[in-house]
């Protein structure tokens, strides 16, 4: 097998396997032999499921060859983040605090994926517990990062992205809570879809906030997001044939996501739209003073249930996790349930406000990450800067979780920096549609 194929897009590799010029079985048995030999594997996978690969893939050989193939992508192989319960697999979330945790069935985003054809590689590295947008994680592994060895891959779907990016799945399923399919994505130059919450189903997800945790894939391109997305919901992919960017009003966020942004990713952004408005996309500047109220909410919402979630299981052994980030689900203790409540009925109030205001436009953009990937090694050593650049990375894609809606990042050509665009809740086919337009332009 052209050995091409393990760097080609998940679409396209389930094409060739309908036309009978790929054989999902040697496209299976070549990512396996490659994860097997590559150095960096180890830091990307958390544990490889060969037994399972291998079965899979000879049941979508035996379908191509009947022509009774369950869908676009059956026999594609594919990696899922450790936090997506696989039957009889330990599932550990990047942290030594659920060590050997083994669920005795499978996601049910999984099941459907596994239903479609989807071959499943195994598990990838994350953020402890995916509570934090860099992608460190001391405890199990930190992921590498495409365009630099010293630097940190972006988190917390940080071995989903390492998995792509380095040629070793044709795609990763991620969870995103405040940024963590979209920030990698950019860091790594990929693409990655947040799905609206309530979308596509949590059920043998290890949570970290349910009322933000979603679910979303980690691609080469738009098109496989969208196969990807009905994949995962048991339902049709949305069509992205004839999708333009003629006419469509496109707004740029300049509330929030623009203060301490560093130089190349401004210029990365400011560049892409410019790319857009040749393409025939109308540009407006849009002013919210709702997203400032909606940020300032984000340690009583986000922090407080965290820690509600995990504190037993934390306090039992706060020993087993690294620091950061068990200051990190502490700081849920500050505040109470009036405080938590308010701040949910004051999100509520703001989020009418942004639908209001957005409601006009196709999509809203802004810079995915206003930082490049910081060094492992300062971040390990220097607590305030681990503090400051995970808050940074964070801080714009964390707007898309508190309004609600769903959000796509572009790779713009220059090295981890990425474009967003914000769409409306539950308008993840209309959002895929102005992405694969979006994606045609800046490529």
């Amino acid at each position: 097998m052209d050995k091409s194929w393990l760097t080609a897009s998940a679409a396209a590799q389930g094409r060739a396997i309908a036309e009978g010029t790929l054989d999902p079985v040697a496209l299976t048995e070549a990512y396996l032999d490659k994860i097997a030999s590559r150095a960096e594997s180890p830091r990307i996978y958390a544990r490889t499921t060969p037994d399972r690969a291998l079965s899979e893939a000879m049941a979508a050989h035996d379908r191509a060859r009947s022509q009774t193939r369950h869908g676009p992508l059956d026999g594609v192989p594919i990696s899922w983040k450790d936090l997506f319960d696989t039957a009889g697999v330990a599932t550990e979330s990047g942290t030594a605090l659920l060590k050997g945790r083994t669920p005795d069935r499978d996601a049910e985003v999984l099941a459907n994926a596994t239903a479609a054809g989807l071959v499943c590689l195994g598990k990838t590295h994350l953020s402890e517990l995916a509570f934090s947008g860099l992608g460190l994680n001391p405890i199990t592994a930190t992921p590498p990062n495409i365009n630099d060895p010293g630097a940190v891959p972006g988190g917390s779907s940080s071995g989903a992205a390492a998995s792509v990016a380095f040629g070793l799945a044709a795609a990763g399923i991620g969870s995103d809570t405040g940024g963590s399919v979209r920030i990698p994505s950019a860091w790594n130059d990929l693409v990655g879809l947040k799905t609206t919450s309530g979308l596509l189903s949590l059920e043998g997800a290890v949570p970290l906030a349910s009322a933000f945790d979603t679910v979303g894939p980690l691609t080469r391109t738009v098109e496989d997001a969208a196969l990807l997305l009905g994949a995962l919901g048991g339902t049709k992919a949305p069509d992205l044939r004839g999708a333009t960017l003629t006419g469509t009003r496109l707004a740029v966020l300049r509330t929030g996501a623009f203060e301490d942004i560093r130089p190349e990713p401004e210029q990365a952004f400011a560049a892409a739209v410019a790319r857009l408005a040749e393409a025939g996309a109308q540009i407006t500047e849009l002013h919210a003073p709702e997203v400032d109220e909606a940020l300032a909410l984000s340690g009583v919402l986000f922090a407080t249930e965290a820690y509600g979630i995990w504190k037993d299981v934390i306090e039992a052994a706060p020993e087993k996790m690294f620091p950061p980030i068990l200051d990190r689900f502490r700081g849920g203790r500050d505040y109470d349930a009036p405080a938590y409540v308010a701040g949910w009925r004051k999100l509520v109030e703001l989020r009418a406000v942004w639908a209001d205001r957005t409601r006009a436009f196709d999509g809203v953009l802004l810079p995915t990450a206003p930082t490049l990937p910081p060094n492992v090694d300062r971040l390990l050593s220097e607590k305030a800067y681990f503090v400051e650049e995970n808050l940074l990375a964070l801080r714009n894609t964390r707007i898309g979780n508190l309004m609600g809606v769903c959000a796509l990042n572009l790779p713009t050509g220059t090295p981890s920096c990425g474009l967003s665009i914000m769409g409306q809740p539950f308008g993840e086919a209309a959002l895929l549609r102005l992405g694969a337009a979006a994606e045609a332009a800046l490529t």
